[in-house]
C-alpha cells in the first residue's frame, strides 16, 4: 500500500494562492475505526478562501492541509471496520485535510455515494448540500406555498438551496448578477440583481407582505435589510460574512457581530426569529447525534441529486497539483457552481 505516494497541498500561512505548497510523502495507514480513502474529488469553497487569509472562524493554526470535504474510494479499513466498505465510494465532511490524494477518516463520518452519481457531482453536494438542506428544513421550516429570499442564488450553497426549495413547492426570489438571471428563471426562480443598489425595494415589490425566510451568506450591514424583509413569523438564517472577505483584522469579529445581532433580534417581541447557522453545531458535545443527523440529511441530498431534483454545478475540474489555479478561479466570481480538485 505504501509504495504509492501521497500528495497533499499545504497552506503554510497567509499567502496568495501561488503560495500554496505541494508536498509528497508516504500513504498513511488507517487506525481502529478508520478508513483510508483515495481522493476522487475535493472542493474549493468560501471556507478555503477565508482560511488562506487567516479569517475563517475557528480555523487551525498554520500550516495545515485545507479541504472542507471530499469524495473518495475506500482503499483500506482499520480494525473494527466492516470490510465490505472496501472499494466503495463515500463522501466525508471534515473542515480541513481534504486537499490530498489519500486521506484517513473516521468510518463513522463516511456516507456512501449512491450509484449513478459521479465523484465530482457528489462533491458539489456535500458541505453545500448539507448546509442548504439543514437551513431550509431544520432551521427555517418553510412549508409549500411559502416564499423565501436566497442571496447568492447562483452560488454553491444558494444554487442547491433554491432547487431544494422549489422541489418542496416554495416560491423563490434569488439575488444574483444579471448574467445568471436567465438560468435562474429557467429553474423557476424570480431573480433580482444584487448590484442594482435597491435590492430591498425590489424584493418588497415582489413580496409586499414580506418573505417567510431569508438565507443570507453576505453578512455585514446589509443583513439588516434581510431582517426587515421578513413577514411576521418569518425566519432569517445567516450563514456567512462574504461582505468581509477582503477585510483585515480578526476573522472572529464579523461572526461575533452577527451573533450579537441575532441575539438582539430574537429578544424582540415581533414573532420573527434569526439564526446564525453553523454546520458543525452540536458535534463537540453530541457527536453521535451529529453524525446521525448528518448521515440522514446527506443521504436525502444525494437522493435528490439522484432523482434530478437538484443538479450538480461543477464549474471546473482541476488537478490537485494546480490548486493555486483552482483557488484563483473560485475567487474570481466569474464561474457558476463549484470548482473541484481531482487527482
Amino acid at each position: 500500500m505504501n509504495t504509492v505516494e501521497r500528495v497533499e497541498v499545504l497552506l503554510p500561512g497567509k499567502v496568495e494562492p501561488e503560495g500554496l505548497e505541494l508536498h509528497r510523502g508516504p500513504v498513511p495507514e488507517p487506525g481502529a475505526g478508520q478508513l483510508l480513502l483515495a481522493m476522487e474529488a475535493t472542493g474549493v469553497s468560501f471556507a478555503e478562501q477565508q482560511m488562506r487569509r487567516g479569517r475563517y472562524y475557528d480555523q487551525p493554526d498554520f500550516p495545515f492541509v485545507p479541504g472542507y470535504d471530499l469524495v473518495g474510494t475506500v482503499r483500506a479499513a482499520g480494525p473494527g471496520v466492516a470490510p465490505d466498505l472496501l472499494g466503495r465510494r463515500v463522501a466525508v465532511m471534515m473542515k480541513t485535510g481534504g486537499w490530498a490524494s489519500h486521506v484517513v477518516v473516521d468510518a463513522a463520518d463516511a456516507v456512501e455515494v449512491p450509484p449513478g452519481v459521479t465523484a465530482a457531482e457528489a462533491e458539489t453536494a456535500v458541505v453545500n448540500g448539507i448546509t442548504a438542506w439543514q437551513m431550509l428544513h431544520r432551521k427555517a421550516g418553510v412549508r409549500a406555498g411559502g416564499t423565501v429570499l436566497v442571496h447568492g442564488a447562483n452560488g454553491g450553497v444558494g444554487s442547491i438551496l433554491v432547487q431544494l426549495a422549489l422541489a418542496a413547492g416554495i416560491r423563490v426570489i434569488g439575488t444574483a448578477s444579471t448574467r445568471h438571471h436567465d438560468a435562474l428563471r429557467a429553474l423557476g426562480v424570480e431573480p433580482v440583481d444584487y448590484r442594482s443598489g435597491n435590492v430591498a425595494v425590489r424584493v418588497r415589490a415582489l413580496a409586499p407582505a414580506g418573505v417567510d425566510a431569508v438565507f443570507d451568506h453576505v453578512g455585514g450591514d446589509g443583513i439588516v435589510d434581510s431582517w426587515r424583509l421578513l413577514a411576521p413569523g418569518g425566519t432569517l438564517v445567516s450563514y456567512g460574512s462574504a461582505a468581509t472577505r477582503d477585510d483585515e483584522g480578526s476573522g472572529s469579529w464579523p461572526v461575533l457581530r452577527l451573533l450579537g445581532r441575532v441575539w438582539w433580534w430574537n429578544a424582540l417581541p415581533n414573532g420573527r426569529s434569526a439564526y446564525f447557522f453553523n454546520v458543525w453545531a452540536g458535534r463537540a458535545y453530541a457527536k453521535d447525534r451529529f453524525r446521525t443527523r448528518l448521515r440522514s440529511d446527506l443521504t436525502q441530498v444525494f437522493a435528490a441529486l439522484q432523482r434530478g431534483e437538484i443538479t450538480a454545478k461543477v464549474a471546473a475540474e482541476i488537478p490537485l497539483a494546480r490548486a493555486a489555479e483552482a483557488m484563483r478561479l473560485a475567487e474570481s466570481g466569474t464561474v457558476a457552481g463549484k470548482v473541484v480538485l481531482v487527482p
